[in-house]
């Protein structure tokens, strides 16, 4: 069986990134219900130190989408600016993220295997094949933060289940 790196990773992405999005309406539709300002939600942490519900939205959106930017310059780091601060924000750059992704051309992510591909974090150089990358690096990071997120949203009592983090799965026609 062959599977292209599309596929396995961007098609995926693709996936699961309307589910994000639907988190984020729920959590808003939660702070209007109950009258509370975004950050009753946005500045939750599973643990102290853990990041807040708002930079594990943002974090989505950079190990996906910008993960796969990434790939065209041969390099990724962490982005430092602080994550939005409305759900309105962060519904516009996941949003952004899902027509970045769905704007992809898959013969160009299938042409970058093989192909050399860092994440720089200051001094700290991390090296890898672009599939690698993709799929033993920020894959893993994206489906944590995505987890986290529906974690976060569920331990502040939404009424979310496991189908609101599937998203839609590709089934066989």
């Amino acid at each position: 069986m062959n599977i292209s790196l599309h596929t396995a990773t961007v098609a995926t992405y693709l996936q699961i990134l309307p589910a994000v999005a639907g988190l984020v309406d729920k959590a808003a539709a939660h702070c209007a219900e109950k009258g509370l300002p975004d950050s009753a939600l946005l500045d939750v942490r599973l643990a102290p130190d853990m990041w807040p519900l708002a930079k594990q939205f943002a974090v989505c959106a950079g190990f996906s989408a910008g993960a796969v930017k990434g790939l065209a310059a041969g390099v990724m780091g962490p982005d430092p600016s602080p994550p939005p601060s409305s759900f309105a924000e962060i519904k516009a750059l996941i949003t952004d993220a899902i027509r970045f992704l769905e704007s992809v051309d898959p013969a160009e992510i299938n042409g970058k295997v093989g192909t050399d591909m860092r994440f720089e974090v200051g001094e700290r150089v991390m090296s890898f094949t672009a599939e690698d990358f993709l799929l033993t690096f920020t894959g893993p990071n994206f489906y944590f933060h995505a987890s986290t997120a529906y974690a976060i949203l569920r331990s502040q009592g939404l009424a979310i289940g496991k189908m609101d983090f599937l998203g839609k799965p590709r089934f066989k026609t």
